[in-house]
Formats: C-alpha cells, sequence, structure tokens
C-alpha cells in the first residue's frame, strides 16, 4: 500500500526494522532536548504528515524496549490517527519510572502500525444473544 507523505523531520522516513515487522519506528523531531521528569507527560513532534487511503488508521503504540527499560511509554495507547486527518504527527509520551528522561532529537520514540479499519451501524434491540460466558468481565475466564 501506497501512503503519501510530507517529511518536515530531520531524520529518513519511518522503516520496517525487518521484513516481518508490523511497526515504523517513530522519530523524535525536536529543536532542543526535553527532559522528562517523574510522571509528566509530553507531546513530541515528528516531523511527519500523512494521507491514508479509506478505511485505514495509523496507531501509534509504545516501544517495547523503552517501556521495559525506562518507563517510557505511550500514554493514550494505542493513539489513532484517522484516514482524514492532515496535522503533525505528535506522540503523547509519559514516564512511568522515578528517574528523569532525556528526550533526543532522532531518538525512537514509538512505532507506528497502519491497520484497516471497519465503521459500523447500530442494530438497536431489546436482547444480545447468549454465549457460555455471559456478562463475565476481567479474569472471569480464569487461569489455565
Amino acid at each position: 500500500m501506497k501512503v503519501k507523505v510530507i517529511n518536515k523531520s530531520r531524520h529518513a522516513l519511518p522503516e520496517y526494522a525487518t521484513s516481518l515487522s508490523a511497526g515504523l519506528d517513530l522519530r523524535a523531531n525536536l529543536d532542543e532536548p526535553i527532559v522528562l521528569g517523574s510522571l509528566q507527560r509530553v507531546l513530541v513532534p515528528t516531523g511527519l504528515f500523512i494521507s491514508l487511503p479509506e478505511g485505514y488508521e495509523a496507531q501509534v503504540r509504545p516501544r517495547s524496549g523503552l517501556a521495559a527499560k525506562k518507563g517510557i511509554t505511550v500514554l493514550n495507547s494505542p493513539g489513532t490517527i484517522d484516514a482524514d486527518y492532515r496535522g503533525e504527527i505528535k506522540v503523547i509520551l509519559v514516564n512511568l519510572s522515578q528517574e528523569p528522561f532525556l528526550v533526543e532529537d532522532g531518538e525512537r520514540i514509538a512505532q507506528m502500525v497502519v491497520a484497516r479499519h471497519e465503521q459500523i451501524q447500530w442494530e438497536q434491540v431489546e436482547v444480545l444473544d447468549e454465549t457460555d460466558r455471559g456478562e463475565g468481565g476481567f479474569g472471569s475466564t480464569g487461569k489455565k
């Protein structure tokens, strides 16, 4: 699939790390580094603008290495970029660690996955079909 992109950053376009990767790494596009304190959040620009085809979205997700090693994650994970959005892609990062984190220009801060989606039409009913699970909620299926 071809996706139109404007790259106003100082960095190359995002690429897939391997031939089977689902996500493209997004990089911070900063004039100066940002110090992200413990429990602080910041909106980090990428310098990228995209035009997705109808029926697709881009999901912005955390990078597992940053989350596991540094406690840095994407606050609204996954963030959704709709097909009709034309603004700059920005990433809401949050620092869940006790230590300050320095976000530097060019740092890989998140990953973006492009996915097909459907739009629904509501069908209002009085009763839903029954299932084995029924109304069981979080943890209701037990451990195996």
